[in-house]
């Protein structure tokens, strides 16, 4: 009996220690690293906000307000006009759904590059050229004779709106002050419900004066022309500077620009899914989606097959239902500003409860017989809706860094168009011509509503880490300028500060710091587990860190990708994965040369690389999984005598290899050296690595427990106890 409950005790007591790690990791990242007083926008006096508008002035609040109302025109004239368009083009519901959702999809996936260019270039003048775009297919629209051109139309129309969704909030977040901040984007969202109200109304009126069925046609001209006036406006507008507000209001300056290399959308969507606040939010918004996007097409259909509303009863009868949303918004926005400076995650709880009030009220309006009843209930939960939105913006710009806060707009876009206004739209629209549009309803809404309220309350304990974490990388920032102008006869090729990484749930490197200087070799050891090889992955950019801020050369490249670190002149060579086993030798050096952009530059590295290793030479038409470990390592290292590198990462020089071949590899890390080429080299031999390393780092559960002089690690018995141990360092 005794051997039987072992194993049981043994996974009770596994089983608790992962609980207890689970708790603790879950305490950490809900926990507050900073105090209050050091959060930007919490605590303090509310500001006035004719105040905050002079600073950023009255110009371009008005004209982002003006770009809202009229590309809310366009989805209010497909709304309310749906059935006359249905008519017209000879489709179907569905077809319909899908044509007018193209505009969606394609504006989901144009956010994209819109805040690659937002992030380089005059973002006002980007909006306006855009919204130029957007006005010739809102022209193009209407002038359509078939389904598939109205298709084209719509795709046309969707690129040009899609630069308002990453552009507009930025812009607000960075021309206004914290402190103001909710308020303004309420300012700028109360032109959804304004288009909304007039929209429905100004469609509803032009298409009516209009004999005949093409009255609809003539509502889409008007609307482009109001577009070009608008545009002509934001090109006039001058960029306020990306992330001002934050480094004001946190370092009481704004620091001077530094030369990044351009931030990639895949790294800043990676590093954004690490800010749990964000995650949460996308996430609700997704779910939120399927039933924002369908409502306002589904109620026209209802107002018309069940009530028998004409065009223009349904444009007036729509816009109705916004009115309350122009009372409730201003005092979302002020409430929302009072709630941040008590305490930032009631902005959250606030949006969320917005998203359920919404979802309950619709819900229940849309399964009434009285349009009267209907039409209040659909009133109060649209005003819920567009109010829960005057804290997105706030929220956002607080947990996510600047660097990055065009891409965290774009995305929300996409989590919101793509899932409710594609996917969720076309499931809707078949759901309402099987079953009828309160069914549809009835399907849709309240699981989109309460759960993406939910998900975004859920997220709301998060958020002072995540400003806390904003605001270390800001003080960092500053710490790292005041350093260098101080000296910066020695800036060194390799930082690291505050790296934190996870894999999923579980952590595994703990708040590394250290630096690399020009020209030295640096050893990283440790016991298995230890955090090695993902640190190596961290630095080349392989791996995103949860937070921190790596740096080569002074230039932050913690948000660039690989290539783009190869390009700077980082080069990692994988330790047992360094080759491509179905290419030839001859192969890897065209690839790896091809960077060197010289032909003749090119062929005297490829020829210095098989002087180096002239077994390769011989071996140039073998496939390199033929070659023996030995000679592969060889091929990898090659990478490196190619490429000259400013910066050579080695995981893993010697790992099953012959003490001959490490010795003859050694000789040429050691030219690598002599020309002064700086390694970071994570080394299973503690013999090897310091025989060829300046300065060591003994690693231990992704901690730094050692760093100092290579031959000073010597007389650490207890660490190389532990690496000898667990089975290392022969």
């Amino acid at each position: 009996m005794p051997e039987a409950s072992e194993p049981a005790a043994l996974t009770a007591v596994v089983v608790a220690e992962e609980e207890r790690r689970r708790d603790a990791q879950a305490a950490a990242e809900a926990g507050e690293l900073l105090p209050d007083d050091l959060l930007p926008g919490v605590g303090g006096e509310q500001m006035p906000l004719r105040e905050g508008i002079r600073a950023g002035g009255w110009g371009l609040i008005v004209s982002l307000l003006l770009v809202n109302i009229i590309e809310t025109f366009d989805s209010a004239a497909l709304n309310t006009l749906g059935p006359d368009i249905q008519k017209s083009l000879d489709v179907s519901k569905t077809t319909l759904q899908g044509l007018t959702s193209l505009s969606g999809v394609v504006l989901v996936l144009s956010t994209l590059p819109f805040a690659w260019l937002a992030d380089r270039y005059n973002r006002a003048r980007i909006l306006a050229s855009a919204t130029t775009f957007w006005s010739v297919f809102i022209v193009f629209t209407g002038l359509v004779p078939t389904a598939f051109l109205m298709g084209i139309a719509r795709i046309g129309a969707g690129f040009g709106a899609a630069a308002r969704i990453p552009i507009s909030p930025a812009l607000v977040a960075d021309a206004y002050p914290i402190r103001v901040r909710a308020r303004m984007f309420a300012m700028e969202g109360l032109g959804r419900p304004l288009g909304l109200v007039i929209g429905p109304f100004f469609v509803g009126a032009v298409s009516a004066q209009v004999s005949g069925a093409d009255g609809w046609r003539y509502a889409m001209v008007a609307i482009a022309v109001a577009a070009v006036i608008i545009a002509l406006t934001l090109f006039f507008m001058r960029d306020p500077g990306r992330g001002r507000n934050e480094q004001e209001a946190v370092l009481g300056q704004v620091l001077a620009a530094e030369d990044e290399p351009p931030v990639r959308l895949s790294s800043a969507s990676t590093r954004l899914k690490k800010v749990k606040t964000f995650r949460y939010l996308t996430l609700g918004i997704g779910m939120l989606g399927f039933a924002l996007i369908s409502v306002p097409s589904r109620m026209s259909f209802l107002f018309q097959e069940t009530y028998n509303f004409d065009a223009y009863k349904r444009g007036w009868v729509l816009s109705l239902t916004y009115l309350p949303a122009l009372l409730v918004i201003p005092f979302a926005g002020r409430y929302g500003d009072r709630l941040f400076r008590r305490d930032p995650r009631w902005a959250a709880r606030l949006f969320g409860g917005f998203v359920i009030a919404y979802g309950v009220f619709v819900t229940i309006g849309s399964q009434l017989q009285s349009v009267e009843a209907l039409i209040v209930l659909l009133a109060i939960g649209n005003a819920c809706q567009l109010a829960a939105f005057t804290q997105m913006g706030p929220i956002i710009s607080a947990v996510v860094p600047y660097r990055m806060r065009a891409q965290a707009f774009a995305l929300i876009g996409f989590y919101v168009f793509l899932l409710g206004g594609f996917f969720g739209g076309l499931m809707v629209a078949a759901i309402a011509e099987a079953y009828g549009e309160r069914t549809a309803l009835l399907t849709i809404v309240p699981f989109g509503a309460l759960l993406g309220g939910f998900l975004v309350m859920r997220g709301a304990r998060f958020m002072k880490r995540d400003i806390s974490l904003v605001v270390a990388e800001l003080l960092e920032d500053q710490a790292e300028q005041r350093r260098v102008a101080a000296d910066p006869e020695h800036l060194p090729v390799l930082q690291l500060h505050d790296i934190d990484v996870s894999y999923g749930p579980v952590q595994i490197l703990f708040d590394i710091n250290l630096e690399v200087q020009r020209g030295e070799v640096l050893a990283l050891l440790g016991t298995n587990g230890a955090g090695k090889s993902t640190l190596l992955k961290t630095i080349s950019g392989l791996v995103m860190p949860d937070r921190g801020v790596v740096r080569m050369n002074g230039r932050t490249v913690t948000l660039t990708d690989p290539e783009i670190r190869v390009a700077m002149g980082m080069i990692q060579v994988p330790g047992g994965e360094g080759v491509f086993p179905s290419h030839t030798v001859a192969d890897h050096f065209e690839i790896w040369s091809w960077l060197i952009e010289d032909p003749t530059r090119r062929k005297e590295r490829v020829d210095a690389a098989l002087a180096t290793f002239p077994v390769l030479a011989d071996r140039l038409s073998a496939r390199a999984g033929s070659l023996s470990g030995g000679q592969q390592q060889m091929l990898a290292l090659s990478k490196a005598v190619v490429l000259e590198p400013e910066l050579l990462l080695i995981d893993e020089l010697s790992l099953g290899l012959a003490p001959i071949v490490v010795q003859d590899l050694l000789e040429v890390v050691q030219g690598l050296r002599s020309a002064g080429v700086t390694m970071v080299i994570v080394e299973q031999s503690v013999n090897v690595a310091l025989s060829i390393a300046d300065r060591a780092i003994f690693m231990e559960r992704g901690r730094i427990r050692f760093e100092g002089p290579a031959q000073d690690l010597l007389e650490r018995d207890d660490l190389l106890r532990a690496v000898f141990l667990s089975g290392e360092g022969a």
